[in-house]
């Protein structure tokens, strides 16, 4: 049997469908019609309706294979790479997409190893090598300095994650129609061995820049730690998040929770300030999807101007300061 088809590996919990899910179908939809190949999402959980299977389906899949059980309610990586790779087994998918959280980190390498087949994790750009069919994996390596493509032309399913919050979610179509197909579990795919006892939060992990509609954000062109605080103000006045680069978490001006960019957080916010922030793969890889960006830098040739909406170029020690006290007259 032919491998054929992209599938998008859907995430849900407590019976509700996450909002990654829909960003993978943004993803998957661009590669399924360069091969002219449908588009499947998979969800594994428990208590999903058909309802929001259909929300997937206005989303961009072809197809949706729904598999709802008690057992599956929580995530067991055990349980869900047997039920996975089973199906991969049925079905033969020639791609197979899943972002970059907790679960696709720990189940897609299960499967890949036991499927035998390639993964490229983090990837920042997908898309289709037009002689060969072939997946193109693009994704940052050697710490940012250079992007990467790679491919697995020899072996099937090829399979990559990719960052949440690193596309918009696909707009939904109410015209679109799909076929939801339930599937039952086999009970044999079980592995007994680990139980889910509970579920604590960590608190040291506190800050969730991810969720704010405005992130203020500090590179190395802060000098020093200290000058953190303008852009807290900053931040302030819009009820926003502060954000950093790599160089600033790198230097201790800051603390790993804030980072921004491929080795920290991916956000999405309505409005993105990156201060005296040079620009590099690995940042612009972490904020680029955002609604608007203004950036200011002294270097008129930095790359953060390159996706910006809006670039200052000047010291940053004059602007943003000028910037604070404007935006507190206007709170006044």
């Amino acid at each position: 049997m032919e491998y054929k088809g992209v599938w998008t590996l859907g995430e849900a919990r407590d019976g509700e469908i996450k909002e990654v899910s829909f960003e993978l179908l943004s993803r998957g939809r661009k590669l399924a019609d360069k091969l002219d190949e449908e588009l499947v999402s998979v969800i594994l959980g428990d208590q999903i309706s058909d309802q929001q299977a259909e929300e997937l389906i206005k989303s961009g899949a072809d197809k949706v294979l729904l598999m709802n059980a008690p057992a599956l309610k929580d995530f067991i990586v055990e349980n869900y790479s047997n039920v996975l790779q089973d199906l991969i087994e049925e079905y033969k998918p020639e791609i197979i997409l899943a972002a970059a959280t907790t679960m696709g980190r720990t189940v897609m390498p299960y499967i890949a190893i036991r499927t035998n087949a390639g993964l490229t994790a983090d990837c920042t750009d997908l898309d289709i090598e037009e002689d060969t069919g072939n997946l193109l994996q693009t994704r940052p390596a050697i710490g940012g300095n250079i992007l990467a493509t790679i491919k697995t032309p020899n072996h099937r399913p090829q399979m990559a994650t990719v960052r949440p919050h690193s596309t918009k979610p696909a707009v939904k179509d109410e015209s679109r129609t799909g076929e939801i197909v339930h599937l039952k579990l086999d009970s044999s795919l079980l592995d007994g061995r680990v139980k889910k006892l509970g579920f604590r939060k960590n608190e040291g992990d506190a800050v969730n820049i991810q969720d704010a509609d405005v992130v203020a954000a500090g590179g190395k062109g802060l000098k020093k730690g200290e000058n953190f605080a303008m852009i807290r103000e900053l931040a302030g006045y819009f009820e926003g998040a502060v954000g950093a680069s790599r160089d600033a978490v790198d230097r201790d001006w800051i603390s790993y929770p804030y980072q921004v960019g491929l080795s920290g957080k991916t956000v999405t916010p309505k409005l993105y300030f990156a201060v005296g922030i040079s620009g590099a793969i690995q940042h612009l890889a972490g904020m680029k999807t955002s609604e608007n960006i203004i950036a200011v830098n002294v270097d008129p040739d930095a790359d953060i101007f390159k996706v910006s909406d809006f670039g200052i170029v000047g010291d940053l020690f004059e602007i943003i300061p000028e910037l604070n006290k404007q935006l507190a007259e206007e709170v006044k």
